[in-house]
């Protein structure tokens, strides 16, 4: 009986010991294999940005930083030269800020009614309706802003720019769009249901719960779309490459055409540049002024998300 018991109970203990082992050879495998997902991806923003510095110093050996920084023109493919950002940043500051005061109460509307009001079948219609604009190619949009937006605006201004500011904030305001709606609704549908039961107990109305229960707990999330829906404005490239125009100045008038940081970079980019000249370095100066100022804007972005858990928490 002994060693008929053994005889079975070794071979047991023999394929549970190989399944282990197996298992953490494949458990081995896939650690290398995520390991060497994060190392790409961490590889990859590491080149970026090693390749716009390298470039960049090159730039800013033949021009001064103060004169890039504060410089008030820009003309670096015609004489005389001049390689001042500030027309450029405004260009892009102008078509973000315009977007955004556009993109946020609308979305922000949107996404509080499907969150808060709309039954659910309209919700399960609507949503996805509004998130196949997020798929529409960005160059359809530049496209619809010249032939449809821009006639608009032209008309209402009575503006003589076919290539103008407020188009193109327009069309890049509804591009923006979906991602507040979806974040925004999602954030404010996962505020737990015992705050507005809490609420309407004490006889507080829908619009009550709403605005001083639902948004207000939601609202660090909501702060988040913003920025994220920020971000992507600001390095939006090929409508407003089409509809803002390519004239780099300083102005507040949205009616004037503008040129933004990303268009300029497009614009560079088409071939006609001499490799390694001035003219072709200057897409780099450029392209890690965006980047800095992008990474500004997510650290600032963390600064204000962190203040408003630690006031609603």
């Amino acid at each position: 009986m002994t060693s008929a018991t053994d005889s079975t109970v070794a071979p047991a203990l023999g394929s549970s010991s190989e399944g282990r082992i197996a298992r953490r050879g494949w458990e081995a495998i896939i650690h290398v294999f995520l390991a060497a997902c994060a190392g790409i991806s961490v590889l990859t923003t590491i080149g970026i940005v090693v390749v716009l510095l390298v470039e960049s110093l090159q730039f800013f050996r033949e021009v001064p930083l103060t004169d890039f920084l504060f410089g008030t023109q820009w003309t670096p493919l015609i004489k005389p030269q001049h390689f001042g950002i500030l027309p450029l940043l405004c260009g892009t500051l102008l078509v973000t800020g315009g977007a955004i005061l556009i993109a946020a109460p609308l979305g922000l509307g949107a996404a509080i009614y499907l969150s808060e009001y709309a039954p659910r079948a309209v919700r399960e219609v609507v949503k996805p309706l509004l998130e196949v604009l997020a798929g529409i190619p960005s160059v359809v949009y530049g496209v619809l802003a010249v032939t449809t937006v821009s006639p608009i605006v032209r008309s209402l201004f009575q503006s003589d720019s076919i290539f103008n500011a407020l188009s193109a904030s327009i069309v890049v305001g509804f591009m923006i769009l979906p991602t507040i709606i979806s974040l925004s609704e999602d954030v404010l549908r996962s505020v737990p249901r015992d705050l507005r039961s809490a609420a309407f107990a004490l006889g507080a109305t829908k619009y009550d719960v709403t605005a001083k229960v639902v948004v207000p707990a939601a609202l660090s999330g909501i702060m988040a779309s913003f920025l994220l829906a920020i971000s992507r404005a600001v390095g939006e490239t090929m409508a407003v490459t089409l509809a803002a125009g390519a004239t780099p100045r300083m102005t507040l008038n949205p009616l004037d055409s503008v040129q933004t940081m990303t268009a300029y970079i497009v614009q560079v980019s088409k071939g006609d540049t001499p490799a390694g000249s001035i003219e072709y370095r200057t897409i780099f100066a450029v392209g890690l002024a965006l980047f800095c100022s992008t990474m500004a804007l997510n650290l600032i972005a963390q600064w204000i998300l962190s203040r408003m858990r630690e006031q609603y928490e």
